[in-house]
């Protein structure tokens, strides 16, 4: 009874990682793709040339991807990722990027690790 119940923990960890994860990272994307196109052209070359801005969500993006092949490794770098948004983006001082960007990568690293962990286990 103990190892199923480990087991349907381990997956209610890993959707909800990999749900989060993929909604976060594709909002954000969409967001800093789209948020500053209007003042540098609009329309298509807006969005190209603010492209640079959407690099580290892509970024983000790619760890999502490496998360879902190896959760151990990917929920490390979300994990990393989100420790060092707190000290790019200031966060002590905007609390609002705290607990948007920072804190759920945090909590989503951490459920991807203890998801690999589990899974080690069985």
């Amino acid at each position: 009874m103990k190892k199923k119940k480990r087991i349907i923990i381990e997956k209610v960890f890993r959707y909800f990682a990999r749900t989060g994860i993929l909604i976060l990272g594709i909002l954000l994307f969409i967001f800093s793709l789209l948020s500053g196109a209007d003042r540098l052209g609009g329309g298509i070359t807006g969005i190209i040339y603010n492209s640079p801005n959407a690099l580290p969500w892509l970024i983000l993006l790619i760890f999502a991807y490496i998360a879902f092949r190896w959760e151990m490794l990917g929920g490390l770098l979300i994990f990393l990722m989100g420790v060092f948004s707190i000290f790019f983006f200031r966060d002590p001082k905007n609390p609002f990027v705290l607990f948007v960007i920072s804190i759920p990568l945090i909590i989503l690293g951490i459920l991807f690790l203890i998801s690999g962990y589990m899974k080690k286990l069985e």
